[in-house]
């Protein structure tokens, strides 16, 4: 389902608006993008790519106050309802989520110095590879989702999350074993097991997303739905 905004009857609210999803969607593409290069620079073992990740978490740092600013301008100044209103109250919550993925991103990467800098550590690398890209995937798709206020598409964002929860909990199991099995590796192990954790929480972060775009299509709140009951409330639209 893509939804069709309607257009206030005051220019320049419609240009302010627009704005607001405007930068919305340039913070989402420095965020895909540190979390692309996070994950390279972990896999490739690349510190300069790194220390650039973490460099852009200022930038989107600035771009979350900035939004912020101009949400609460916004309802000051414009008292907006329906839609609108709704735009502004999901653009407030994705920004929260898409700055938390940036400090995953940065993690990822830190942790990927750390690494690099104590030896190399083969194990989980296959799976990190694996989640991570399922994940940069969820975040492009969560992204598109709102830029076309695509509900369908966002419940499909939902269903992949519980995929990669699923295959983050067998591979911290695999962790769990190999560290039983060579306890030299523990302190290692501990971090690539953090570098899971982050991952799994960008895709969690960016299911959150999709709740939102599902929230501006429909009105109602589905924070705590599956997505098989958004997807049936979606249907009865």
């Amino acid at each position: 389902m893509v939804f069709n905004l309607g257009k206030h009857s005051s220019s320049q609210f419609n240009q302010e608006m627009e704005a607001i999803r405007s930068d919305l969607l340039r913070m989402g593409g420095l965020v895909e993008q540190q979390v692309s290069d996070a994950l390279e620079s972990f896999l490739q073992a690349d510190s300069a790519l790194a220390q650039q990740v973490q460099q852009v978490e200022q930038e989107v740092d600035e771009l979350e106050k900035h939004i912020d600013e101009e949400c609460a301008r916004v309802l000051a100044l414009r008292q907006p309802a329906a839609i609108d209103l709704r735009t502004i109250i999901a653009v407030s919550k994705c920004v929260a989520d898409l700055e938390r993925m940036g400090d995953k991103a940065a993690k990822i990467a830190k942790l990927g110095i750390q690494l690099n800098e104590e030896g190399s550590l083969t194990t989980g690398q296959v799976e990190v590879r694996h989640i991570g890209e399922r994940v940069k995937t969820m975040l492009h798709d969560a992204l598109d989702a709102f830029a076309r206020f695509d509900a369908h598409k966002a419940v499909a964002v939902a269903v992949a999350d519980n995929d990669v929860d699923a295959e983050y909990h067998s591979a911290m199991r695999s962790l769990v074993t190999f560290m039983m099995e060579d306890p030299r590796s523990i302190t290692r192990v501990l971090k690539l097991m953090s570098v899971f954790r982050a991952l799994e929480r960008i895709g969690d972060h960016s299911g959150n997303l999709c709740e939102q775009v599902v929230y501006l299509v429909s009105g109602q709140d589905v924070r705590h739905l599956s997505p098989a009951d958004m997807q049936a409330l979606l249907e009865q639209r």
